[in-house]
C-alpha cells in the first residue's frame, strides 16, 4: 500500500494520498489547499486518482477539493450528514460501514461524529486516518458549530475497538509526533479517561 502524508501550511492541516501498488489506482484524503501541489505528487507517485475523500466538511480540510477534482476527475466523497454543511452536490454520500473499492484494497467507512455530525474515519490494511476526531495525545475540538463533546467520546471509543496496533493519521500535526498507535493513545491522550478509552492492562 502506497501512504504518503504532506503537511499543508493551513492550520497544519494533513493531506494524505493512499494507493494500490498493484493497480496504481488511488485517492486524497482531506485535500485542504494547494491542488496543484497535491496532484503533482499524485502523479509522481504513479496514481490515478479514484476518490477525493473528506473526514468532514471543514474548508480548511476541503479547500482544494473542485480543484483537484478538476484536475484529476476523481469523485468526492463525504458522509452524509455533513454534506448540507458543506454547501455543494458530492459524488458519493458516505455512510456507516461503507466499503470502497481501491484497486486491490478496500476503505472502510468508520462514523465518527462529535466534532461534526457527519465526520468519518477512513481505515484500511491497519491505517486509520482519523480527521479531527483523534490527534496524537489530543482529541478534535467541540466548541464549534455541529459539535458534540460526548459524542466525540464515544466515536473515539468506537475507534479504540481497532486493533491496539492500528496507526492512527491524524487531520492535523498538533501532537509531539506525525502519526500514532491507538494503543499510544489509549495511555497517553490527555482525554483517555474523560472519554473512557484508557488502557486498563
Amino acid at each position: 500500500m502506497i501512504c504518503r502524508q504532506l503537511l499543508l501550511s493551513a492550520m497544519d492541516v494533513f493531506c494524505y494520498i493512499i494507493g494500490c501498488e498493484q493497480t496504481q489506482k488511488g485517492a486524497v484524503i482531506d485535500p485542504g489547499e494547494d491542488a496543484e501541489r497535491i496532484f503533482t505528487k499524485v502523479n509522481e507517485l504513479g496514481l490515478s486518482l479514484d476518490y477525493i475523500l473528506n473526514t468532514h466538511f471543514h474548508l480548511d480540510h476541503t479547500g482544494a477539493n473542485a480543484e483537484l477534482q478538476a484536475l484529476s476527475g476523481a469523485r468526492v466523497a463525504m458522509h452524509a450528514e455533513d454534506v448540507p454543511l458543506y454547501g455543494r452536490p458530492v459524488d458519493i454520500t458516505l455512510q456507516e460501514a461503507d466499503r470502497l473499492p481501491l484497486g486491490n484494497l478496500e476503505i472502510r467507512v468508520i462514523h465518527t461524529p462529535g466534532h461534526t455530525p457527519g465526520g468519518v474515519a477512513f481505515y484500511l490494511q491497519g491505517k486509520l486516518f482519523t480527521g479531527d476526531t483523534l490527534f496524537v495525545k489530543d482529541s478534535g475540538r467541540t466548541d464549534l458549530p455541529y459539535s458534540h463533546r460526548e459524542t466525540l467520546g464515544a466515536s473515539i471509543r468506537k475507534l479504540m475497538e481497532l486493533p491496539k496496533n492500528t496507526r492512527v493519521y491524524p487531520g492535523h500535526n498538533y501532537g509531539p509526533t506525525r502519526t500514532s498507535t491507538l494503543e499510544q493513545e489509549q495511555i497517553h491522550n490527555i482525554n483517555a479517561h474523560e472519554y473512557g478509552f484508557a488502557r486498563t492492562s
